[in-house]
């Protein structure tokens, strides 16, 4: 039940903030928050992330649809037996993909409006959605680390003895 509710958090939250863009900055300027640091732009990304895959839309949304049924699949195999850190990042997943595929389904492109420049490097514009997925990937990479390591595993099973 955590899954699916922090999810659609996730979704509304991605879906209300694209909304806010599309209102206030289609067709204007940046918006500066941090001068040389945290821009807002409105930008219409007709591919996945980075710009790549312009255009290719029906295998976008192919890709996205089988990954939503890995993930929920997954999720009502193991969702018992499974590490508070990889319900957490499942849930993300979920919710950033279903934000972004949203957009997809809804306008054919994803709405992206969230550009950061660090050391004089400007990184590709995103949005909420995107970061969600990031991080529940990063949250993954670490429940690997801790739970998955095979040098844990032996540890664990080296203890228990």
């Amino acid at each position: 039940m955590f899954v699916v509710l922090f999810s659609i958090i996730l979704i509304l939250l991605d879906q209300f903030s694209k909304f806010l863009v599309k209102t206030y900055l289609m067709g204007r300027e940046p918006l500066v928050l941090i001068n040389d640091f945290l821009r807002l732009y409105y930008i219409e990304n007709r591919g996945a992330a980075f710009g790549i895959l312009q255009g290719r839309r029906s295998f976008l949304t192919i890709i996205t649809i089988i990954v939503l049924v890995f993930l929920t699949i997954y999720l009502f195999r193991n969702y018992r037996k499974l590490p508070k850190i990889y319900l957490f990042s499942i849930s993300l997943l979920i919710g950033g993909t279903i934000g972004n595929f949203i957009d997809r389904i809804r306008l054919h492109y994803v709405v992206d409006f969230i550009s950061v420049k660090i050391f004089n490097y400007n990184f590709a514009i995103f949005n909420f959605a995107d970061v969600f997925i990031v991080l529940g990937t990063i949250l993954i990479c670490i429940g690997i680390v801790l739970y998955d390591n095979p040098k844990n595993k032996y540890k664990s099973e080296k203890n228990e003895r």
